[in-house]
This record gives structure tokens, C-alpha cells and sequence, in this order.
């Protein structure tokens, strides 16, 4: 297990590149708990911070895909590091500026939101100029989404610490700094200067006229969906359980479950469709959700959190390889963007639906919304299965490029194809 790792943290750039991904996405994951703990800090309510917090998560959504059509289009350089500048700027002046002005936080939020680079989908077109056979780049994948578990999991540790040594405000200024120079030494790099998209038709739709994209969106979008809402129960069961620290040691458990089921993954090499295991692995995602509702003690509960979480970092990686074979040509990064975008949007719908499901019932019905939304997830799956199975890319050649201004031929997808 762990030369296959490190035959991939071997190659050259590879560390390099994802360690200045995830550096470069820490004011992202940060951002949600650093703005409720700095409008908290100048006197602001706990609403006020919820809607900043969800404007930011919102704009985040809507900026991944724009930009990373732009990356497609223009080049990673020219976008992420721009991108970077202009949302650290934004939260520079929501930090500066506060809440005194309701006007200015939420357009300096919205703007940091819109402007968060995107790193994470850039990687992901990058793993296959820098490692050399396609098993490394789908381990590559598998180590990615271990490695977004852990940032998750560090982050808001991070802001708390940045909090209690300086401020509130200063931890706003230093991640969005320390991100700015993730982003910086990932667009330096020589496989991120040289890195060209492929030729692309040009459409508006850009990633979304591919027909298996779509069927994969929609089922992470319920995959989102049960993350977020367990989130919510798991609140709810904290509660009556312990309060704070049973709800931190449930959070850790199901990071610990996906950490371990992510390296796991990534370890072999697998045969068969990709398309096939997704669907036996969202299947097993959406069986280990169901205990959860036995809502036994603490202990018991964390372990099941842990299990609940071992097929996450799985269904994820697996996903990144179907994304990269169903996105049109000259969209990679716009589609990997767009599952992220839908992936944030599924966990917001999550958290939304099961505030009111577990006011109604108690948690025992906030944890049956995961198992449920595991089950649509599966449904979509199965209900695609044909489309998810046939990345068809053969092109016929034509003019008419979108990124390219002197229309020199390049493939379009026939209208026999499915991608």
C-alpha cells in the first residue's frame, strides 16, 4: 500500500502540486467557520453569520464552474492566480470592514466566494500530464480525496488556533495569505504553465452537454445531500448525548472512516467499468447510513460514524475517474468544477431539509434522511447505468474552436455520441 503511494509522491511535481492544491484551498474550507467566529467577534448574531456564511457558500458554487471554464479556455496561470488575488482581496475588506456596513460584508463575502480559485478541479486535469500510467492516476484520485478529508478535518482546527493566539480578523487575513501562496506555487510549476486544454466544440452548455456528467452530478448531488444532513442529526444526538464533544468525536469519526476507506481504495488497482463500482459503492455509502439510526451511546455511535464514512473517499475517487471520462473535450476543469459546485450545493440542501425533519421527529429522523438520500443517489445510478458505461469521445473535425481565434480545425463530438 504504501510504495503505491509513494511511487505517486515520487513523480516529479507530483507532492508539489498537491500539497500547494490543498494549502491553496484552505481559505475555502476555513471560510465558513472563519466568518461565523469574526462576525461573532464584532458583536454580530449567530443569523447574520449563517447568511454570510451561506452567501459565501453560495457564490463559492456558482464561481467553480465559470472559472474553471475559464481555466479551459485561457490557461491555468492566467485564472487561478488572478482568482486567488481577487478573493483574498474580498476578504481582506470583509475583515477590515466588518459588519458595520451590512452592504459592504455581504458584496465582500459574495466576491470572495465568486473568486475562490479552482485548485481542486485544476489538479485533477493535471494528474495525467504528471504521472505516467493511468493505475497512478486513478491512485492519484484515491490519495486527492484522502487528502481533502484531512484539510477539512485541519482547517477549522487551524482557525481556532490562528483565533485564540490573535483574533478573529487575523485569522481571515493569514489563511487567505497562506492560500494565496498555495495557489502561487501550484501555477508556477512547469505542469501547470505547460498544461493546454484539449481543442473544444464550442457550446454553452461547455461540460453539461455531456449526458453521463449529468447522470453522475445528479447522483452526488443526493450524495451531498446525505453528508450534509448528517451533520445536522448528528447535533440534534449530541444534544442529548454530551453536548460539544460527543458531536466533535462523531465529526472526527466519520473523517477517520473516509481516511481509512480512501487509502484502502487507492491501494489495489480494480477492474472492471468504473461505472459498475461506483454503483456497488454508493450502494454500500447508503447500507452503512442505516445503523445510525439505532442511535445507540457515544462510543457505539462514533464507531458507527466511522464506519458510516468508510465508502466516502471511495465513491469520490471513483467519480473523479468517470468525470474525466465523460467531460467533452477542452472541459476537464469546468467539470470537475461542476461536481464540486453540486457536491457543495447537495450538502447545503442536506443541512436545510433535515433542520426541519429532526424538529418534527427527533434525530432518529434526521439520520434516516442519509440511508434515503443514499438510496436516490443508487436509484440515479442505476436508472444511467447504460449512459455512465459509454465515455464515447470519437470526433469528427470541424471549425470553429472557442478557444481559438484563428478557427484552426478541431474535433467535435458527432451526433452519435454520447459524451
Amino acid at each position: 500500500m504504501a510504495t503505491g503511494y509513494l511511487d505517486i509522491l515520487r513523480a516529479r511535481h507530483a507532492t508539489r502540486l498537491l500539497v500547494g492544491t490543498l494549502v491553496g484551498r484552505l481559505p475555502n474550507a476555513t471560510a465558513p467557520i472563519a466568518i461565523v467566529l469574526f462576525v461573532r467577534a464584532e458583536g454580530g448574531s449567530y443569523s447574520l453569520a449563517g447568511v454570510l456564511a451561506a452567501v459565501y457558500g453560495v457564490s463559492n458554487a456558482v464561481g467553480q464552474p465559470v472559472l474553471g471554464r475559464l481555466v479551459d479556455l485561457k490557461g491555468q496561470p492566467r485564472v487561478q492566480l488572478p482568482a486567488a488575488l481577487l478573493s483574498a482581496l474580498a476578504m481582506a475588506v470583509f475583515a477590515f470592514t466588518g459588519t458595520g456596513s451590512l452592504v459592504v460584508a455581504y458584496a465582500a463575502v459574495a466576491l470572495a466566494g465568486l473568486f475562490t480559485p479552482p485548485l481542486e478541479g485544476g489538479l485533477r486535469a493535471l494528474w495525467s500530464s504528471v504521472l505516467p500510467k493511468e493505475e497512478h492516476v486513478h491512485r492519484a484520485y484515491a490519495l486527492d480525496a484522502v487528502a481533502q478529508e484531512v484539510m477539512f478535518a485541519v482547517g477549522p482546527l487551524l482557525v481556532t488556533v490562528c483565533v485564540s493566539l490573535w483574533s478573529a480578523q487575523a485569522a481571515l487575513l493569514v489563511l487567505n495569505v497562506v492560500g494565496v501562496l498555495g495557489a502561487l506555487s501550484v501555477v508556477v510549476s512547469a505542469p501547470s504553465r505547460a498544461w493546454r486544454s484539449a481543442p473544444r466544440e464550442a457550446h454553452w452548455l461547455g461540460a453539461l452537454r455531456s449526458p453521463g456528467l449529468i447522470a453522475l452530478l445528479g447522483a452526488f448531488l443526493a450524495v451531498g445531500m446525505a453528508l450534509g444532513s448528517i451533520t445536522v442529526a448528528a447535533v440534534t444526538y449530541s444534544d442529548d448525548h454530551g453536548g460539544d464533544v460527543v458531536y466533535g468525536w462523531m465529526m472526527a469519526g466519520i473523517g477517520l472512516g473516509a481516511l481509512v476507506g480512501g487509502i484502502a481504495y487507492g491501494a489495489r488497482q480494480w477492474a472492471g467499468e468504473p461505472a459498475r463500482r461506483l454503483q456497488a459503492i454508493v450502494a454500500l455509502l447508503a447500507v452503512f447510513y442505516l445503523p445510525l439510526m439505532l442511535m445507540p451511546g457515544p462510543v457505539a455511535m462514533t464507531l458507527l460514524m466511522v464506519l458510516a464514512g468508510v465508502f466516502l473517499a471511495p465513491a469520490i475517487a471513483c467519480a473523479f475517474v468517470l468525470v474525466d471520462r465523460h467531460a467533452p473535450r477542452g472541459t476537464v476543469t469546468e467539470a470537475f468544477s461542476w461536481l464540486v459546485t453540486t457536491f457543495t450545493v447537495g450538502a447545503s440542501l442536506g443541512t436545510g431539509v433535515t433542520g426541519p425533519v429532526v424538529e418534527a421527529g427527533g434525530a432518529l429522523w434526521g439520520f434516516a434522511v442519509p440511508g434515503a438520500a443514499g438510496g436516490v443517489s443508487l436509484l440515479v445510478l442505476t436508472a444511467t447505468g447504460r449512459v455512465l458505461a459509454v465515455p464515447a469521445r470519437t470526433a469528427v473535425v470541424a471549425a470553429g474552436s472557442e478557444n481559438d481565434p484563428n478557427r484552426a480545425v478541431e474535433p467535435r463530438f458527432s451526433s452519435k455520441d454520447r459524451a
